[in-house]
Protein backbone atom coordinates (compact mmCIF):
# COMPACT_ATOMS: atom_id res chain seq x y z
CA UNK A 1 0.00 0.00 0.00
CA UNK A 2 0.97 3.89 -0.40
CA UNK A 3 -0.76 6.92 1.70
CA UNK A 4 -0.39 10.02 0.11
CA UNK A 5 -0.71 12.51 2.83
CA UNK A 6 0.71 15.54 4.07
CA UNK A 7 1.98 15.96 8.06
CA UNK A 8 -0.63 18.42 8.78
CA UNK A 9 -3.28 17.01 6.91
CA UNK A 10 -5.95 15.73 9.34
CA UNK A 11 -8.02 13.53 7.16
CA UNK A 12 -4.21 11.87 6.65
CA UNK A 13 -3.65 12.09 10.38
CA UNK A 14 -6.33 9.73 10.76
CA UNK A 15 -5.60 7.50 8.26
CA UNK A 16 -1.81 7.08 9.87
CA UNK A 17 -3.83 6.39 13.12
CA UNK A 18 -6.14 3.44 11.40
CA UNK A 19 -2.68 1.82 9.76
CA UNK A 20 -0.67 2.44 13.17
CA UNK A 21 -3.62 0.30 14.94
CA UNK A 22 -3.91 -2.66 12.72
CA UNK A 23 -0.61 -2.71 12.82
CA UNK A 24 -0.02 -2.75 8.62
CA UNK A 25 2.88 -0.84 7.28
CA UNK A 26 1.96 1.70 3.78
CA UNK A 27 5.06 3.39 2.02
CA UNK A 28 4.25 7.32 3.03
CA UNK A 29 4.10 9.80 0.21
CA UNK A 30 3.83 13.35 0.97
CA UNK A 31 1.62 15.97 -1.23
CA UNK A 32 2.95 18.95 0.10
CA UNK A 33 -0.54 21.19 0.16
CA UNK A 34 1.40 24.69 -0.12
CA UNK A 35 4.14 24.57 -1.66
CA UNK A 36 4.28 25.28 -5.58
CA UNK A 37 1.39 26.71 -5.41
CA UNK A 38 0.06 22.91 -3.91
CA UNK A 39 1.54 19.78 -5.21
CA UNK A 40 -2.20 18.52 -4.77
CA UNK A 41 -3.12 20.31 -7.91
CA UNK A 42 -0.39 18.86 -10.46
CA UNK A 43 -1.53 16.52 -13.16
CA UNK A 44 0.04 13.39 -11.89
CA UNK A 45 -1.85 13.69 -8.67
CA UNK A 46 -4.99 14.65 -9.79
CA UNK A 47 -4.45 11.20 -11.76
CA UNK A 48 -4.93 9.19 -8.73
CA UNK A 49 -7.65 11.66 -6.72
CA UNK A 50 -9.54 14.21 -9.11
CA UNK A 51 -10.74 15.66 -5.84
CA UNK A 52 -7.40 17.19 -5.39
CA UNK A 53 -7.33 16.25 -1.51
CA UNK A 54 -4.84 13.99 0.77
CA UNK A 55 -5.29 11.02 1.59
CA UNK A 56 -5.17 8.95 -1.08
CA UNK A 57 -4.62 5.56 -0.55
CA UNK A 58 -3.22 3.36 -3.36
CA UNK A 59 -3.70 -0.50 -2.33
CA UNK A 60 -1.18 -2.65 -4.25
CA UNK A 61 -2.29 -5.84 -3.13
CA UNK A 62 -6.10 -7.67 -3.98
CA UNK A 63 -6.87 -4.25 -6.08
CA UNK A 64 -4.30 -3.84 -8.36
CA UNK A 65 -3.41 -0.42 -7.81
CA UNK A 66 -6.92 0.90 -7.34
CA UNK A 67 -6.95 4.59 -5.67
CA UNK A 68 -9.27 5.60 -3.10
CA UNK A 69 -9.91 8.55 -1.50
CA UNK A 70 -12.16 10.12 1.86
CA UNK A 71 -10.59 9.16 4.72
CA UNK A 72 -13.93 7.83 6.60
CA UNK A 73 -14.04 5.54 3.50
CA UNK A 74 -10.50 4.54 3.74
CA UNK A 75 -10.65 3.77 7.41
CA UNK A 76 -13.55 1.61 7.02
CA UNK A 77 -12.29 -0.46 3.40
CA UNK A 78 -8.72 -0.87 6.30
CA UNK A 79 -11.26 -1.70 9.05
CA UNK A 80 -13.16 -4.29 6.98
CA UNK A 81 -9.92 -5.69 5.07
CA UNK A 82 -8.14 -5.97 8.87
CA UNK A 83 -10.73 -6.72 11.45
CA UNK A 84 -8.61 -8.21 14.46
CA UNK A 85 -8.26 -4.71 15.78
CA UNK A 86 -12.15 -3.35 15.16
CA UNK A 87 -13.05 0.39 15.00
CA UNK A 88 -16.66 0.10 15.16
CA UNK A 89 -18.55 -1.49 17.39
CA UNK A 90 -20.50 -4.76 16.92
CA UNK A 91 -24.20 -3.50 17.42
CA UNK A 92 -25.72 -1.61 14.24
CA UNK A 93 -26.82 1.70 17.31
CA UNK A 94 -23.74 1.50 18.37
CA UNK A 95 -22.35 1.55 15.04
CA UNK A 96 -24.74 4.37 14.03
CA UNK A 97 -23.21 6.28 17.43
CA UNK A 98 -19.69 6.38 16.86
CA UNK A 99 -20.32 7.61 12.65
CA UNK A 100 -22.17 10.11 14.05
CA UNK A 101 -19.86 11.53 16.23
CA UNK A 102 -17.16 10.94 13.49
CA UNK A 103 -19.06 12.60 11.15
CA UNK A 104 -19.74 15.61 13.50
CA UNK A 105 -16.28 16.54 13.09
CA UNK A 106 -15.47 14.76 9.49
CA UNK A 107 -19.00 16.37 8.11
CA UNK A 108 -19.47 19.74 10.46
CA UNK A 109 -16.26 21.44 11.09
CA UNK A 110 -13.35 19.79 9.12
CA UNK A 111 -15.07 20.94 5.92
CA UNK A 112 -15.27 24.62 7.26
CA UNK A 113 -12.09 24.91 8.06
CA UNK A 114 -9.78 23.09 6.09
CA UNK A 115 -6.87 24.35 3.53
CA UNK A 116 -8.30 25.50 0.81
CA UNK A 117 -11.61 27.11 2.51
CA UNK A 118 -9.30 29.12 4.54
CA UNK A 119 -7.52 29.75 1.22
CA UNK A 120 -10.68 30.74 -0.52
CA UNK A 121 -11.69 33.08 2.35
CA UNK A 122 -8.46 35.02 2.35
CA UNK A 123 -7.59 34.77 -1.74
CA UNK A 124 -11.26 34.89 -3.41
CA UNK A 125 -12.84 36.83 -0.74
CA UNK A 126 -10.71 39.27 0.64
CA UNK A 127 -11.06 38.02 4.43
CA UNK A 128 -8.38 39.58 6.73
CA UNK A 129 -6.58 37.33 9.28
CA UNK A 130 -8.87 38.53 12.08
CA UNK A 131 -12.38 37.75 10.17
CA UNK A 132 -10.83 34.49 8.75
CA UNK A 133 -9.74 33.16 12.43
CA UNK A 134 -13.08 34.45 13.72
CA UNK A 135 -14.77 32.32 11.00
CA UNK A 136 -12.26 29.02 12.30
CA UNK A 137 -12.99 29.49 15.58
CA UNK A 138 -17.18 29.76 15.59
CA UNK A 139 -17.12 26.70 13.07
CA UNK A 140 -14.64 24.78 15.71
CA UNK A 141 -17.14 25.82 19.09
CA UNK A 142 -20.16 24.67 17.07
CA UNK A 143 -19.07 21.13 16.14
CA UNK A 144 -17.06 20.83 19.68
CA UNK A 145 -20.36 21.68 21.69
CA UNK A 146 -21.97 19.25 19.97
CA UNK A 147 -19.72 16.82 20.49
CA UNK A 148 -19.03 17.43 24.16
CA UNK A 149 -22.50 16.56 24.39
CA UNK A 150 -22.38 13.38 22.44
CA UNK A 151 -19.33 12.42 24.76
CA UNK A 152 -21.08 13.63 27.77
CA UNK A 153 -23.61 10.46 27.12
CA UNK A 154 -21.27 7.97 25.27
CA UNK A 155 -17.63 7.97 26.10
CA UNK A 156 -15.63 6.34 29.09
CA UNK A 157 -12.05 6.46 28.36
CA UNK A 158 -12.85 7.14 24.71
CA UNK A 159 -15.27 8.49 22.52
CA UNK A 160 -17.35 5.60 22.79
CA UNK A 161 -17.29 3.69 26.12
CA UNK A 162 -13.27 2.21 26.77
CA UNK A 163 -12.51 0.82 23.74
CA UNK A 164 -10.83 3.32 20.16
CA UNK A 165 -13.51 3.58 17.83
CA UNK A 166 -13.38 5.52 14.41
CA UNK A 167 -14.78 8.38 16.51
CA UNK A 168 -11.55 8.58 18.50
CA UNK A 169 -9.36 8.69 14.99
CA UNK A 170 -11.42 11.77 14.06
CA UNK A 171 -11.60 13.40 17.38
CA UNK A 172 -7.54 13.72 18.12
CA UNK A 173 -6.34 15.81 14.57
CA UNK A 174 -9.35 18.19 14.93
CA UNK A 175 -7.81 18.86 18.43
CA UNK A 176 -4.44 19.25 16.86
CA UNK A 177 -5.93 22.01 14.17
CA UNK A 178 -7.92 23.67 16.92
CA UNK A 179 -4.82 24.00 19.33
CA UNK A 180 -2.89 25.02 16.47
CA UNK A 181 -5.44 28.14 15.42
CA UNK A 182 -5.30 28.60 19.57
CA UNK A 183 -9.25 27.86 19.84
CA UNK A 184 -9.98 28.11 23.86
CA UNK A 185 -10.61 24.41 24.59
CA UNK A 186 -11.72 24.70 28.47
CA UNK A 187 -15.42 24.34 27.35
CA UNK A 188 -14.88 20.92 26.28
CA UNK A 189 -13.41 19.17 29.18
CA UNK A 190 -14.68 15.76 27.96
CA UNK A 191 -13.05 16.16 24.39
CA UNK A 192 -9.73 16.58 25.83
CA UNK A 193 -10.17 14.05 28.66
CA UNK A 194 -10.77 11.71 25.49
CA UNK A 195 -7.99 13.70 23.37
CA UNK A 196 -5.34 12.76 26.20
CA UNK A 197 -6.23 9.42 26.82
CA UNK A 198 -5.49 8.34 22.73
CA UNK A 199 -2.18 10.31 23.22
CA UNK A 200 -0.72 8.03 25.51
CA UNK A 201 -1.32 5.24 22.99
CA UNK A 202 1.38 4.80 20.30
CA UNK A 203 -0.61 4.85 17.08
CA UNK A 204 -1.48 8.01 17.77
CA UNK A 205 1.59 9.25 19.30
CA UNK A 206 3.40 7.95 16.19
CA UNK A 207 0.94 9.48 13.92
CA UNK A 208 0.97 12.89 15.14
CA UNK A 209 2.26 15.71 12.42
CA UNK A 210 5.36 16.60 14.52
CA UNK A 211 6.30 12.89 13.88
CA UNK A 212 6.23 12.44 9.95
CA UNK A 213 9.35 12.45 7.96
CA UNK A 214 7.90 15.27 5.81
CA UNK A 215 6.88 17.88 8.88
CA UNK A 216 8.58 21.11 7.92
Amino acid sequence: MKLYGYWRSSAAYRVRIALNLKGVSAEQLSVHLVRDGGEQHKADYIALNPQELVPTLVVDDEQDGDALSQSLAIIEYLDELYPKTPLLPASALERAHVRAMALTIACEIHPLNNLRVLQYLAQKLNVDEEAKTAWYHHWVASGFAALETQLARHSGRYCFGDKVTLADLCLVPQVYNAQRFNVDLTPYPNIMRVWAECNLLPAFADAAPERQADAV
